[in-house]
């Protein structure tokens, strides 16, 4: 495919991001369902073509959103989106070749610290842009105050409280919500690609996924931060959120390497998938197990000698 035909896709994939994004304005609760979808181009444009495409993909749907919305929407646009989505591709990209022939790509556990990098910079971000821990909770729960006033028909008891309590935790759930749409946006797009084949890369392994040493240092960091109390507490705990995530992405892959040790590995992982999807629980237990992991070794463990 020729320098225009890369980027015709590219811009193709860009208008339709920003058009996915845009359906948030339709006042509905089923626009939510295409806004999550927004990373699904950027990443298809990158994976496919390279980083050059995913950059350009980004730049297109900024654009767009600068001329349907304002300034502020194409802002967020591109660091909630394009960025992210430009560096993640970037990175997944790179390889190298060893003497013996064999390329070696960027590692899975890598780029999970990346995604982690980029959302513990945003709630750094966010304290740093409202005045510090304080003012962000303040302003946090000026909000929640007010959508509680308008949800509810009555006055809603110990209101002051509950607006305190979430406004406590929401940096962090915002946090975690957008890496786990991010994973599910690339992990969706590389699974269409490699159908078609059509990807850049071979898909990566989630049974291979190895955090580096400093995110389980990090998270003790974060906890610590939490027994101080203050404002030291509302940092921790978001910190503490935000990476329940790779840590999450690391239990699973304990689980894929387990699971190859049984007859029906596959019929073993939907029945796993289904029944944390149905409680929720299950994913804490096996972030649980994701932090062992990253000081016990258990994927090596458990990995099944034919894998």
């Amino acid at each position: 495919m020729g320098r225009l035909g890369t980027a015709a896709i590219a811009v193709a994939c860009g208008v339709v991001g920003a058009c996915l994004y845009l359906a948030v304005m339709l006042g509905s609760p089923s626009g939510l369902i295409f806004v999550y979808l927004t990373q699904l181009p950027l990443f298809i444009a990158g994976l496919w073509l390279g980083t050059g495409a995913a950059a350009l993909a980004g730049l297109t749907g900024t654009l767009v959103l600068l001329a349907a919305s304002d300034l502020l929407g194409a802002a967020v646009f591109a660091g909630l989106n394009a960025v992210p989505v430009a560096l993640l591709v970037r990175q997944a990209l790179l390889a190298r070749q060893d003497p013996g022939g064999t390329v070696a790509w960027y590692p899975l556990g890598l780029l999970t610290a990346w995604l982690t990098g980029f959302a513990l910079a945003g709630i750094g971000a966010a304290i740093l842009l409202l005045g510090g821990p304080d003012g962000l909770q303040s302003a946090l729960k000026g909000v929640i105050g007010e959508v509680l006033d308008r949800l509810s028909r009555r006055p809603v008891p110990n209101r002051d409280q509950v607006a305190e309590v979430v406004a406590m935790v929401i940096p962090g759930i915002v946090a975690a919500s957008w890496m786990m749409m991010l994973v599910a946006n690339a992990a969706l797009a590389q699974g269409l690609l490699a159908r078609f084949g059509r990807n850049w890369r071979p898909s990566p392994d989630l049974a291979g996924l190895g955090l580096p040493l400093w995110m389980p240092i990090v998270l003790g960091v974060a906890a610590a931060a939490v027994m101080f109390g203050g404002s030291l507490r509302f940092v921790g705990i978001n910190m503490m959120i935000a990476l329940s995530v790779p840590f999450c992405l690391a239990g699973l892959a304990v689980l894929h390497a387990a699971a190859r040790r049984l007859t029906h590995p596959v019929m073993a992982l939907i029945s796993f998938y289904a029944v944390a999807a149905l409680f929720g629980w299950p994913f804490l237990a096996v972030a649980i197990l994701g932090l062992l992991e990253s000081w016990l070794g258990l994927r090596h463990r458990l990995a099944s000698p034919r894998s």
